[in-house]
C-alpha cells in the first residue's frame, strides 16, 4: 500500500503552513519585486518625502531658528508675493534657466553629432568631453571665480593682449555681467550631460534610414530634420527635463562663483531660500520660497512625460 505523508499536527502543523505560505509568496513575482524595491522606497521616504514634507509645512509657520513657530496660514506666501528680492530672484532664475538650458541643449546636441561621426581618436574625445561634468561643482566654481577675478583674470589677459580692450573687465561686479558669466560656467559643466547623453541616442538610430534618405534625394540638414530629429524627440525630451531640474534648482555654482551677487543680480530662488533659512534664521520664509519652485519643477516633469508620448506615437501606440 502505498503510504500517504501526513502534516504535522499542533504547532508544528501550523509552523508547517506558514513556510509553505512564505514560500508561494517568494515564489510570486510581484512580491518579489516588492521585496527588491523597499530599501529604495525607504530611502526616498526618509530623505525626499519626509523633507519635503517638513519643509511644505514650515512654510506655513513663522519658525526660526532655535524656537517653536506657529501656524501662520499663506501669511509667508502672500509676503513673498510683494517681496522685490523674492521677485528678482524668481526673474533670475528663469533667465538662467531658460538662457543656459537652450545652450546646452544646442550646443550639446551639435557636439553629439559630431562625435557620433566617424573621428580618430573618438573614444579619447569622448572621454574628454565627460570631465567638466565629473569634476566636483564647488572646485569647478573656483576655477571660474579665478578666471572672472576683476584683477587676475585670465580672460581678460588674454583680450587685452590681443589689443580688444584697453582695461580688465569687471565680470562678477556688473549685474548683466555676473548674470552671464555663471550662466557660461553652468553650459560648459552642462553640456557634457546633454551631449553623451543624447550620444547614446543617436547611436539607436539604423543607418540604413539615412541610406533610404538619402537615396531619395534628402540633403545633410533634410536628412537630420525628417530623420534624426524626429527619433531623438523622446531622449531629448528626457535629457532637457533632468537638464531644466538641474539648473532650476542650481545651488553649488551660484554659491561659490557670487553668493547671490552684485546687487542680488545672481541670487537664484535655491540660494535666497538658504540665505533666508539659515544666515537670515527665517526657516518658515525659506521653506515658503522653496515650496514656490515645485510648480515649476512639475512643468519641467510634464516636458518629458509629453516627450514620452510623442515615443509612443512613434510606435504606433496610442496618443
Amino acid at each position: 500500500m502505498r503510504s500517504h505523508r501526513q502534516p504535522p499536527c499542533g504547532r508544528s502543523h501550523h509552523a508547517y503552513r506558514g513556510l509553505l505560505m512564505l514560500s508561494r509568496l517568494l515564489n510570486n513575482r510581484n512580491v518579489l519585486g516588492m521585496l527588491f524595491m523597499a530599501p529604495a522606497v525607504l530611502l526616498l521616504v526618509v530623505f525626499l518625502t519626509y523633507p519635503l514634507g517638513l519643509g511644505i509645512w514650515l512654510g506655513f509657520t513663522d519658525t526660526k531658528i532655535g524656537g517653536e513657530g506657529s501656524f501662520i496660514g499663506l501669511d509667508n506666501y502672500s509676503y513673498l508675493l510683494g517681496d522685490s528680492l523674492a521677485q528678482l530672484s524668481l526673474f533670475n532664475t528663469l533667465f538662467y534657466t531658460i538662457t543656459a538650458s537652450i545652450l546646452k541643449f544646442v550646443l550639446g546636441l551639435w557636439l553629439a553629432i559630431l562625435l557620433n561621426k566617424n573621428l580618430p581618436l573618438k573614444t579619447f574625445f569622448r572621454a574628454i568631453v565627460l570631465l567638466p561634468w565629473i569634476v566636483p561643482t564647488a572646485l569647478s566654481a573656483l576655477a571660474f571665480w579665478w578666471m572672472y577675478d576683476s584683477q587676475f583674470s585670465v580672460i581678460s589677459w588674454a583680450l587685452v593682449k590681443m589689443g580688444l580692450i584697453d582695461h580688465y573687465i569687471d565680470f562678477l561686479g556688473d549685474p548683466w555681467l555676473a548674470r552671464i558669466s555663471t550662466v557660461v560656467a553652468n553650459v560648459w559643466r552642462g553640456i557634457p550631460f546633454v551631449a553623451i547623453s543624447l550620444l547614446a541616442g543617436l547611436q539607436t538610430i539604423s543607418p540604413s534610414l539615412y541610406e533610404a534618405a538619402a537615396i531619395d534625394g534628402a540633403k545633410p540638414w533634410q536628412q537630420f530634420r525628417y530623420v534624426t530629429l524626429p527619433l531623438l524627440t523622446p531622449i531629448i525630451a528626457v535629457v532637457m527635463t533632468f537638464s531644466v531640474l538641474f539648473t532650476f534648482t542650481d545651488f553649488q555654482l551660484i554659491y561659490v562663483l557670487t553668493r547671490g551677487g552684485p546687487l542680488n543680480a545672481t541670487h537664484l530662488m535655491a540660494t535666497l531660500s538658504f540665505q533666508r533659512a539659515i544666515p537670515g534664521g527665517s526657516l518658515g520664509e525659506g521653506a515658503a520660497l522653496a515650496t514656490y519652485m515645485i510648480p515649476f519643477l512639475l512643468a519641467a516633469i510634464m516636458f518629458s512625460y509629453f516627450g514620452l508620448q510623442r515615443r509612443g506615437w512613434q510606435q504606433g501606440g496610442d496618443k
